[in-house]
């Protein structure tokens, strides 16, 4: 009996609803959120997660606001924001990646953001050769050597990447604050999330460290063809 009761109430009340244009509006932007809702449990990477979420989001408001429901307006009028600030975040870090891509830029300038700042002292060593490689680096102030090959990094370029990506995670130098230095770290676990978030920022990055690479064997070859007597 209690099923019937419920059953009659439900037709009532849609009855009820579509008896009104805000009524059929509220409804169908209830029906539309809900669909997305469902549609987003199928979607792997975040951009379209939060736009989905954004549209879910939009349709519950006008639903709770024309088919008053205070509780599912507060609810939905706080996500509203965040997911429209998350999504605006992915969009622009993938933009500023592809833009350093574009632009064979290979600071790392674009991945600030996302890091955490260290200030070290002079003669700190940040890391040593054959230490397990657990972060990504970007020197913000000051002047790092690299002691095995005696050369002296200036500010505003990404550094320790070698060892992150390398099979072994293991560090090929040791790094050593020539100056007091101002550094920005990012963790593997961020990073993996970056990637796992938004693919496209990890397709782009992977193309900006065979970028730096490239450009390392360059210089490489450059300077052993200097030193190589011509027969």
């Amino acid at each position: 009996m209690s099923t019937i009761a419920l059953f009659d109430t439900a037709v009532t009340a849609l009855t009820t609803a579509l008896a009104t244009p805000s009524g059929i509006v509220a409804l169908c932007s209830a029906t539309l959120a809900g669909m997305l809702v469902i549609v987003s449990s199928f979607v792997k990477t975040m951009i379209p997660l939060r736009c989905l979420a954004i549209g879910g989001n939009l349709g519950f408001l006008i639903y709770g606001a024309l088919h008053p429901s205070l509780i599912m307006v507060m609810l939905h009028g706080a996500l509203l924001p965040i997911n429209i600030v998350r999504a605006a975040q992915m969009v622009r870090l993938t933009r500023r990646v592809q833009l350093a891509a574009a632009s064979n830029d290979l600071s790392g300038v674009w991945l600030r953001p996302y890091m955490r700042r260290r200030r070290l002292r002079k003669d700190a060593v940040l890391f040593r050769k054959g230490d397990a490689a657990k972060r990504l680096y970007f020197l913000a102030e000051g002047q790092i050597e690299f002691v095995e090959i005696g050369q002296t990094m200036e500010p505003g370029r990404l550094f320790g990447e070698i060892g992150f990506f390398a099979p072994d995670k293991r560090r090929t130098l040791t790094a050593r604050c020539a100056t007091p230095c101002t550094v920005l770290q990012m963790d593997e676990m961020t990073f993996k999330t970056l990637y796992f978030q938004n693919p496209a920022f990890g397709f782009e990055v992977v193309t900006l460290l065979a970028g730096r690479l490239f450009a390392d064997r360059q210089r490489l070859e450059e300077r052993l063809a200097a030193v190589t007597p011509v027969a």
